[in-house]
């Protein structure tokens, strides 16, 4: 059977104040010819399905959309859980009218959903924290165990532990309880949740910057190592870079995001993973790159000229500017660089150091003219940097009122 993974979709998410619900509707539209392309059997989407707790009404329309279309009418049955920016009472509303449409949302850990039946699957049983699917098409089960994301307290009392115990503790007791019920070599076993997971013995992965952090009491991190035996492959959300955590035969993947959503993800490329798997056998899988969305450039310049030459010949990005010079900006060449360009998200201006001792300040003749005053106090305060004509003719005409 095939599977598509994908995460992290953010709906609703802005950068600074560009939307990105244009971008956002091509991406979708991208995993859907990809989902029917590849004639997948099941979608995961790990968490992180809006970009905060009260998306709006064209993010909401957009996402109940697209499962509608991965779903194929109730053909294909496609799983969504809550990650840390999601509520998890609103993806959990709209559950039983998402069913009859092959839909199952999922807010909550150790949640249970109820048995159901549809023309092309059926929910064949399940617990708090998994579900068996059977489609009528394969022989064989498919069981998933889910853990949307929780704080630490809550998600050690939707699993009845002692709270002072370390959380990877608790979830491995939990996940090993549930794949030892219920997870034999008979069917294909999956787990899917949205956890700030890391592999044992290697460098930290970064979190995403602006990324809600996740790090979870005082293990702080959850790691990898923890996963049953029995599972074949871990569909994580929260990392928006495309990795694989686990091993070749069982991995553990960040699909990613589908769109570049911060400056510290500039350059990346996105992807979704297309899963092949059946039972007691290593799952093979291959990420697709996503194709559309704005590139996230963060460039750095030393004249007005070289920046307003990249620009130019550059329009179909978002850009974070710094531009180095001996002065600073004048009003006049702001305005040159914000009209070449329309995705300017932020620009850094940056003066170049030339040594200036603030000692020096101790060293003003505060008896000499208004003006030569300013210019040295100016001088002062900002790394011997001179003050710029524009900037002495406001002073003086401030002074003039």
């Amino acid at each position: 059977m095939k599977i598509l993974h994908t995460a992290d979709w953010h709906l609703g998410k802005r950068l600074d104040r560009f939307s990105r619900l244009e971008e956002q509707v091509l991406v979708m539209n991208e995993i859907v010819e990809i989902a029917d392309e590849q004639n997948v059997d099941l979608v995961l989407i790990a968490g992180d399905l809006f970009d905060n707790f009260n998306p709006s009404v064209e993010a909401t329309e957009l996402f109940y959309k697209t499962l509608k279309r991965l779903s194929l009418n109730g053909k294909r049955p496609v799983i969504a859980i809550a990650g840390n920016h999601d509520s998890p009472n609103l993806i959990d509303a709209p559950d039983p009218l998402a069913r009859e449409c092959g839909i199952i949302l999922i807010g909550h850990p150790k949640a249970t959903i109820h048995p159901f039946e549809l023309e092309h699957f059926k929910i064949s049983n399940s617990a708090a924290g998994f579900i068996e699917l059977q489609l009528k098409n394969q022989e064989f089960p498919i069981r998933i165990l889910h853990t949307p994301y929780a704080n630490e307290v809550r998600l050690k009392e939707y699993l009845g532990e002692n709270k002072e115990d370390e959380i990877n503790n608790v979830l491995k007791e939990s996940w090993k309880q549930i794949a030892d019920e219920f997870c034999d070599q008979k069917g294909v076993n999956l787990l899917i949740t949205h956890l700030y997971m890391n592999k044992k013995g290697v460098a930290i992965i970064e979190e995403p910057e602006g990324e809600k952090p996740i790090k979870i009491g005082n293990a702080d991190l959850i790691y990898s190592d923890i996963i049953p035996s029995q599972i074949q492959y871990t569909a994580l959300g929260h990392l928006h870079g495309f990795q694989n955590i686990g091993t070749a035969d069982k991995p553990v993947v960040y699909a990613s995001s589908p769109l570049c959503y911060s400056f510290s993800e500039a350059g990346q490329t996105k992807y979704i993973s297309i899963i092949e798997a059946e039972p007691n056998q290593p799952v093979a899988f291959a990420k697709i790159a996503i194709q559309n969305g704005k590139c996230l450039s963060r460039k750095s310049f030393d004249s007005v000229e070289n920046t307003i030459q990249w620009l130019r010949e550059n329009q179909d990005t978002l850009v974070e500017l710094t531009l180095e010079s001996e002065t600073f900006l004048k009003a006049e060449e702001r305005k040159q660089i914000y009209q070449s360009h329309s995705g300017i998200v932020y620009l850094i201006p940056k003066v170049k150091s030339q040594g200036f001792n603030e000692n020096q300040l101790h060293e003003i003749n505060l008896n000499q003219d208004i003006e030569f005053l300013f210019k040295d106090y100016f001088k002062s305060k900002n790394g011997g940097q001179e003050a710029n004509e524009e900037l002495i003719s406001l002073f003086n005409e401030i002074l003039n009122q």
